[in-house]
């Protein structure tokens, strides 16, 4: 388990840093076309079933959003209903729950690793999480 979060912790880093490949010339020709601005998408995947079977619930995670994602992400989000598939670290099994998907387009910011991982850190702990998905993409927006 460890071992995973470093890589987590790796790969995340690596590709808050820049490291992950440039645009294409054609994605970048868009971008500019478009007036654009080079950031990073952000998608958290969140689990909605605790280790015992009981729900979060939608006030439980209106609560979470509200207190622990919204104020380290105030320049905005989208949360997107889903159904998540995993494999159990325990028992090898894989299984599915409801899950929530928050996208968050940001700037690449020093300390969005750090704002990242208290999220996540957060809702493990209060949920009793075995983890919290983290995807990190290069992109440009305009909004």
């Amino acid at each position: 388990m460890a071992q995973v979060r470093v890589a987590l912790a790796l790969l995340l880093g690596s590709l808050v840093a820049g490291c992950s490949p440039p645009h294409s010339p054609t994605s970048a020709s868009l971008c500019n076309r478009l007036a654009a601005t080079t950031d990073l998408h952000v998608t958290l995947m969140f689990g909605l079933t605790r280790p015992d079977g009981r729900p979060v619930t939608d006030a439980d995670w209106q609560d979470f959003l509200r207190t622990e994602i919204v104020p380290r992400f105030p320049d905005g989000l989208s949360v997107l209903p889903a159904q998540g598939f995993w494999r159990d670290r325990d028992t090898g099994r894989t299984d599915s729950e409801p899950s929530r998907l928050v996208w968050i387009v940001t700037p690449d910011r020093t300390d969005l690793a750090e704002r990242i991982e208290a999220v996540r850190r957060a809702y493990r702990t209060r949920f009793r999480q075995q983890s919290v998905g983290v995807s990190v993409e290069q992109g440009c927006s305009q909004f």
